[in-house]
């Protein structure tokens, strides 16, 4: 690498940089002055960084360490952290620039590539269609999509299963505005949304949930709060609710994106959680735990690039849409160029740390939860 490389690599690698030297590189980031192949290198050079942050030399202290960090969050007061910052970072940002990178379901959570060579609508559907084999998914259900995002799921469902009735739960009113009126355009009556925390009345035959518990933290009261939302199963068996999840993670360890952390934790993911892959066994005070699936990382990988290939085919039209969204907020328009750069980087780095080591540190990990059982007395 050259010079300038080397130097940026050891700032973004220093955790005490001196800050206004950290801010310089930064706004370089802001600016997308930084070519692709430096930032790719950094990136690398960051996820191995972490990896060894994460581990304390042995299974044995590991192991310990994660059971603190379950403490920990199990006591924690809150559900989640930084709502509100999350949904400025990522689903208040411009509908219609988001649309132009993503797929044609717009699904902003990690696609299924079996061969690698599935375009990304292939991708699309293929992930989609496990879902709702993994769910045992039936027409007729009251299916609730838990943290909708733009519905690429919600919407997938109410198509397929026309007899069911789709909720969707949403903290985006852009988001639901998105959604209702791709329902209409398409005469689906069997899906709405919801905006909000309260109870996403009736209850359900299935809940699913995709991409939404790395926001979350104190998993016991989520998953108790999720569990009352559930139908009861009955007294014959015959019917069973069920919750599935869908979650990115690390194979072993989980951790929190802490603000000192760098960029990734000030820019996109304030608030955010790195679950373990077999985090969520650890709160079955009220679901018990069916069965879990890991996904490679490179699934998820090959998307992060599909969707950084599409913003760059619709640079200008995107760039011109965040300037106009920046100054419809009463921003300057060169807030908007940020965002479109910061999203460059967001892609390239998540691609790039999904990636690593083929793969197998970091991927997806899916979870099929069922009520537990009361006893009669």
């Amino acid at each position: 690498m050259n010079n300038v490389g080397d130097r940026l690599t050891h700032v973004f690698l220093l955790p005490n940089a001196p800050r206004p030297l950290r801010s310089f590189a930064y706004s370089l980031l802001d600016k997308g002055l930084i070519p692709d192949f430096v930032l790719r290198i950094i990136i690398r050079a960051l996820c191995r960084q972490r990896l060894r942050t994460i581990d304390h030399g042995s299974f044995e202290l590991n192991h310990a360490a994660k059971m603190k960090w379950i403490e920990e969050v199990r006591a924690r007061a809150s559900i989640a952290d930084a709502t509100q910052t999350a949904n400025e970072q990522h689903y208040e940002v411009s509908t219609k620039f988001i649309l132009s990178c993503l797929g044609p379901y717009a699904k902003y959570s990690s696609c299924l590539y079996p061969t690698g060579h599935e375009t990304l609508e292939q991708a699309e559907i293929l992930m989609l269609e496990s879902y709702c084999e993994k769910a045992q998914l039936v027409d007729g259900m009251d299916v609730l999509d838990l943290g909708c995002g733009w519905g690429s799921l919600s919407v997938y469902l109410a198509q397929k299963y026309p007899k069911s009735r789709i909720t969707g739960l949403s903290n985006s009113s852009t988001q639901k505005s998105y959604i209702d009126a791709i329902a209409k355009e398409r005469g689906l009556n069997n899906v709405k949304v919801s905006v909000g925390a309260g109870h996403p009345y009736p209850a359900f035959d299935r809940i699913l949930s995709i991409e939404m518990f790395e926001h979350m933290k104190n998993y016991e009261v989520l998953l108790q709060k999720i569990s009352t939302w559930l139908r009861p199963t009955s007294a014959d068996h015959a019917h069973e609710s069920l919750l599935f999840v869908h979650m990115f993670c690390h194979k072993m360890t989980p951790y929190h994106f802490e603000q000192d952390d760098g960029w990734m934790a000030q820019t996109f993911f304030t608030g955010g959680t790195m679950p373990s892959h077999d985090l969520l066994a650890y709160f079955q005070s009220d679901l018990t735990l069916v069965r879990s699936w890991y996904i490679n990382g490179r699934h998820y990988s090959r998307t992060l690039e599909a969707w950084l290939e599409k913003q760059d085919r619709n640079a200008r039209a995107g760039i011109k849409e965040l300037e106009e969204d920046a100054v419809s907020k009463g921003l300057d328009k060169e807030e908007g160029r940020k965002a479109f750069y910061r999203f460059r980087v967001f892609y390239m780095a998540c691609s790039e740390l999904f990636a690593l080591n083929g793969g197998e540190e970091w991927g997806i990990g899916h979870y099929l939860f069922k009520p537990k059982i009361m006893q009669q007395s």
